[in-house]
């Protein structure tokens, strides 16, 4: 039976997979966070490939994975919204929460290397929503 959304957001890391303009998959394995607004938020570079291309085209799938990006389950469809920057510092906060002690030295490490500036949030949502 195909993973829910719901359930794919609970993993320890989440297989993103954005698309090319032609159509050709790029996974990229991430961490994800429920923020205080009830979304599904990630943090990433504004300048990445990721970014480039969820402006280009919002549908994204996300599946359960390892560390390294394997799949361990079935793709289930999403959207992805690239957020405004007022909304980082509440993105790093979900993330910081969400992975406790590791993901609050990531976050410390993320902003001394400029991420404030740097990043952008990502809101992923269940497709049709």
């Amino acid at each position: 039976m195909a993973p829910t959304f719901a359930e794919v957001a609970k993993s320890e890391y989440v297989l993103l997979t954005t698309f090319t303009k032609d159509g050709r998959p790029k996974p990229t394995a991430i961490w994800v966070a429920p923020d205080d607004r009830g979304r599904v938020v990630a943090i990433t570079q504004e300048k990445s490939w990721k970014v480039k291309r969820i402006r280009n085209t919002p549908r994204v799938t996300i599946a359960e994975c390892d560390r390294g990006g394997k799949p361990k389950g079935e793709a289930v469809d999403a959207v992805a919204v690239i957020l405004d920057k007022s909304q980082t510092q509440a993105v790093y906060d979900a993330i910081g929460k969400r992975y406790g002690i590791i993901g609050k030295l990531f976050n410390l490490f993320s902003k001394l290397k400029g991420g404030m500036k740097n990043n952008v949030g990502i809101e992923l949502k269940p497709a049709g929503s």
